[in-house]
């Protein structure tokens, strides 16, 4: 790290900087210090900065690993194969099957959130308009994703930042003040366990945009090259180490994985809360180890489980 002296007319302006290698580029990352600064002032501001910059620099190489990493042939046999063995035969489904998988789906990805809203009363305020003593906004979310549901469905876009902001739009009109919109500058996430050990840290607010657009542009070149369940597996554990929404990242993710699988010809699948730990699991392990084999084998687990719902 160096800090930067840039002339603007009369005025010094300071910056500390850093310079990184990613693939064949070269990458640099800068904080704005101030403007006509002593020694002194640069030295103090210049320590201030370092965590927050190193900050950046982590979580920006952090983010770069699908776009920096293919699979080889061999892996990608295997993951073929591991397809195969999901029994993925489910070509259409019938109303009532959609029926079915929403409130299931909207049970269970409420439900890993928090949401106080029990199994049985989905359905009651879905279909008969039933609401239980809970809270409005755990009722408002219910129908938020049963509507974005309904959304991926219909809509032809595969991904995209108007999808996105769409689907959280949808998801939390009526429950948060921030629906349909990316953290603000200066919004930064991080999730810690009970002993405030920290388990995740989203992508720097100033870095949101940017890391989606390449996410967008790496799906892009890679839509025909790689099976849907890998594209759907790379796009979900992505989009939720960048965490771009202040809230509800864990919601539009698991809508942004089915919208793919749809796209592809595939039926959707629901990340069920029994399953609630080893899916964390398998988002830590892409994170730390860039391993999407965890998050592969639960979606045909998912997968399985779905063919026993259906036939209900």
């Amino acid at each position: 790290m160096h800090v930067e002296l840039r002339k603007a007319g009369e005025g010094r302006k300071f910056y500390l900087a850093h310079s990184y290698r990613r693939g064949k580029k070269i990458v640099k990352l800068r904080i704005y210090l101030g403007a006509n600064l002593s020694p002194d002032e640069i030295v103090e501001k210049k320590h201030l900065a370092e965590s927050t910059l190193r900050y950046r620099v982590d979580a920006s190489a952090a983010m770069s690993d699908p776009f920096e990493t293919a699979l080889s042939k061999g892996e990608l046999e295997e993951l073929k194969t591991l397809e195969a063995k999901g029994e993925l035969a489910i070509k259409h489904l019938s109303e009532e099957d959609w029926r079915n998988f929403t409130e299931a789906f909207t049970y269970d990805t409420n439900a890993i959130e928090g949401s106080t809203i029990l199994r049985e009363e989905v359905g009651d305020i879905l279909e008969r308009g039933k609401w239980p003593d809970k809270p409005k906004g755990d009722i408002s979310e219910t129908y938020g994703v049963a509507k974005a549901i309904e959304h991926v469905r219909k809509t032809k876009e595969h991904i995209s930042l108007p999808l996105l902001l769409e689907l959280h739009r949808i998801v939390f009109l009526n429950s948060k003040p921030y629906a349909g919109k990316f953290r603000a500058r200066g919004v930064e996430v991080v999730v810690a366990d009970a002993y405030g050990n920290i388990l995740h840290r989203g992508a720097p607010s100033t870095q949101v945009r940017k890391l989606l657009k390449r996410l967008v542009e790496w799906y892009g070149k890679n839509k025909k090259r790689y099976p849907p369940l890998v594209l759907a597996a790379v796009v979900h554990n992505q989009f939720e180490n960048i965490h771009p929404f202040q809230d509800g990242n864990g919601r539009v993710g698991r809508l942004l994985l089915n919208n793919i699988l749809l796209k592809h010809g595939l039926p959707p699948l629901n990340i069920e809360l029994r399953n609630r730990h080893e899916y964390y699991a398998a988002l830590q392990a892409y994170e730390h180890k860039h391993d999407i084999r965890p998050t592969i084998q639960l979606m045909l687990k998912e997968y399985r489980a779905l063919k026993k719902l259906l036939k209900r």
